[in-house]
């Protein structure tokens, strides 16, 4: 069997790590602001931890967050290194995680499909006759026909 689960295993590891790093304020730096990580994927060899994270605010905001980050990177390295028994610290990777804007989109079009459908099923329906209180039969169908006839 070869690697297993370790990296996937390292990978929580360092994502609690960072995420306590974090929480308590240990990073200085004014420019990482309130930023969520969502998972961290750790290469096979161990030699490379892709962090991703989501942020609040506009793409400056974003941008300046990712410089940030790029700034602490070593400050994070050695904090890991610190804390996990590992015999190499991986170098860390941040990448913000587009997987949560496109989840967002992907609910946003099904709100919308459902909302269709409701309509249209909606509109579906026929409108009662005043006079009898029954439906009234859509044209060409086989009620109509039989009014026809008899």
């Amino acid at each position: 069997m070869a690697q297993g689960y370790r990296p996937d295993r390292v990978g929580d590891q360092i994502r609690q790590e960072l995420s306590e790093i974090l929480s308590r304020g240990e990073v200085h730096d004014p420019g990482i602001g309130f930023i969520t990580l969502t998972r961290v994927q750790v290469t096979a060899d161990l030699q490379l931890a892709r962090v991703f994270y989501t942020s609040l605010g506009d793409p400056a905001a974003r941008k300046e967050t990712a410089r940030a980050l790029t700034r602490a990177t070593g400050f994070f390295r050695r904090q890991i290194g610190a804390r996990l028994q590992l015999r190499r610290v991986p170098e860390l990777e941040f990448r913000f995680d587009e997987s949560i804007a496109h989840q967002d989109r992907i609910e946003q079009i099904l709100r919308d499909i459902h909302e269709e459908d409701a309509q249209r099923a909606s509109q579906r329906e026929s409108p009662l006759d005043a006079d009898s209180g029954s439906a009234m039969p859509e044209p060409g169908s086989r009620h109509d026909d039989d009014r026809d006839r008899g």
